[in-house]
């Protein structure tokens, strides 16, 4: 496994990373995850997969909660468990020179796309720059939700383009290993323009879509959006390390599933 991160860990993940390349895959059968069919494709850069993380950037998104470092925490947790696939992250929390590097919406074209007075791009920009150099096969944006009143889990694809359907069984897959691993309701996969607010549109659909899904953005084949959890009722769940390990774990090792060996 090569493992490579553009920004640092969050502080108290590290004691945990040992163990958990040993039990990401006993976690998964202990949660009765069975493999799905695995994709038909190749590596886009010869011989070995590569997997893209984007954990939220946002801190302004629940009281008293960072979400940032939340899905920051689940994403080392997921990087520790590969094995034979490179993975990288891309995280704005600490960038320079750019806007709303750690706030904004994922559907907001100010917050998004749009570049600042100063000439800045966003920091959505910044992280999708970032992946796309890397070539990835899969992209996995790991998010929490919020103000839902569900615990569970929730996974978005990008609606139009023609890998949509395979991108629906990735989250499907996702959706059912995170909702196991961490004590969550399985709330199905979604299409981005669901949500139904702020702005921003796909060119090609001219429906409200999530700017880090888009095809015309992000060249990654492969995007899935995890919403994991409610920052107020799951909050238990989110904030033990436990649970983050085994939720990271579950999301690395169902993807590696998924890619022919």
């Amino acid at each position: 496994m090569k493992r490579k991160s553009v920004m640092i860990m969050a502080n108290g993940v590290r004691p945990f990373l040992a163990c958990v390349a040993v039990t990401a895959t006993a976690l998964l059968m202990l949660a009765g995850c069975a493999a799905p069919e695995r994709l038909q494709i190749s590596p886009r850069n010869g011989n070995e997969f590569v997997i893209v993380y984007q954990p939220s950037h946002q801190t302004d998104t629940g009281r008293d909660f960072n979400e940032a470092l939340t899905c920051n925490a689940i994403t080392e947790y997921a990087m520790a468990a590969a094995s034979g696939v490179t993975v990288h992250k891309v995280w704005s929390y600490d960038a320079t020179d750019v806007h709303h590097a750690r706030q904004g919406s994922n559907t907001m074209i100010a917050h998004t796309s749009a570049v600042d007075s100063l000439g800045r791009i966003s920091g959505y920009a910044y992280e999708i720059r970032a992946s796309n150099a890397f070539r990835p096969d899969v992209f996995i944006a790991i998010h929490n939700n919020g103000a839902t009143n569900r615990n569970g889990c929730w996974g978005y694809v990008h609606e139009g383009d023609s890998l949509e359907p395979a991108n629906r069984r990735i989250a499907a897959a996702l959706v059912k290993a995170v909702s196991e691993a961490g004590g969550l309701t399985d709330l199905g996969v979604h299409g981005d323009s669901e949500p139904n607010r702020n702005d921003y549109r796909c060119s090609s659909t001219g429906k409200l879509a999530f700017y880090s899904l888009d095809e015309h953005v992000n060249s990654a084949p492969y995007r899935v959006l995890l919403e994991i959890g409610d920052n107020e009722l799951s909050r238990s769940i989110l904030l033990d390390s436990t649970a983050q390990r085994r939720i990271g774990a579950a999301i690395e090792k169902t993807i590696e599933h998924l890619l022919p060996r």
